[in-house]
């Protein structure tokens, strides 16, 4: 039988192709099982994206004396301990990296201002968790990795001496029943200070989380600055929010 010419050229061509695969040491490939599946189902074959796992905020724990200064590499201005002036561990809420220098949210500066510290000075931890105040609905939020966990309504600064707005953090997690009823069962002292204590206060400058033994007060501008809230919803901040912990203020 005679071959037609282009039935012998396909023919030609195809052992050709073979002989040099063989000669490769491979063998033609295989479709892929999911190539089918990308006409008939895209979601079949696109991968689902990994969770992505938050970093959370990081906090600088104090493990010897350290200078602070005003500026990222400027001259030490003062000296932190290990402990704060209520005897707890010295954690300081990181909010910024400049080099080899971290800026760190701490009562030894006024509202709004950073301190900065060497890193290899402090041991770096994170934390998940953070505290959101909303002034004008008088609510505190407790977040983790952003997400809402606990929110509790709070009294906030009355008229004249209303609470400071910005980012402090949480230095002292102490029992109310040391300092008085008025403090409820727990406190937790922030970094912050109140610049306008009302004529005749005696009870210091800074601000704090704190309980009340006037329950009726809680929702309303009462107080001399600080956020009160009932004993029970002090108690789930007491067990979650780590020294440290970042609180932010807003109107």
């Amino acid at each position: 039988m005679r071959v037609r010419p282009s039935l012998l050229l396909v023919v030609t061509a195809l052992a050709a192709f073979f002989v040099a695969q063989t000669a490769l040491g491979s063998t033609p490939p295989e479709p892929r099982a999911g190539a089918v599946l990308q006409f008939a189902s895209a979601a079949a074959v696109v991968p689902k994206p990994e969770p992505v796992r938050p970093r959370g905020q990081r906090l600088a724990v104090v493990r010897r004396a350290v200078g602070i200064s005003d500026r990222p590499g400027g001259a030490s201005t003062t000296t932190l301990g290990t402990s704060t002036e209520f005897g707890s561990r010295q954690v300081l809420s990181v909010a910024a990296k400049r080099g080899k220098w971290l800026g760190v949210v701490t009562s030894e500066r006024p509202n709004g201002k950073l301190a900065w510290v060497r890193h290899d000075a402090v041991t770096l931890r994170r934390t998940r968790w953070s505290l959101h105040a909303d002034l004008s609905r008088r609510t505190l939020s407790l977040r983790r990795d952003g997400r809402l966990v606990h929110r509790l309504t709070v009294a906030i600064g009355r008229a004249g001496s209303e609470t400071p707005t910005g980012r402090f953090a949480v230095t002292d997690k102490l029992p109310g029943t040391r300092y008085g009823p008025y403090y409820g069962c727990c406190v937790l002292a922030l970094s912050g200070h109140q610049p306008d204590t009302p004529p005749g206060w005696t009870g210091g400058n800074r601000i704090a989380i704190h309980g009340t033994d006037t329950p009726a007060t809680i929702g309303s501008a009462a107080s001399a600055g600080c956020l009160r809230a009932a004993d029970a919803d002090l108690r789930v901040l007491m067990a979650k929010a780590p020294l440290g912990t970042p609180v932010f203020i807003r109107r």
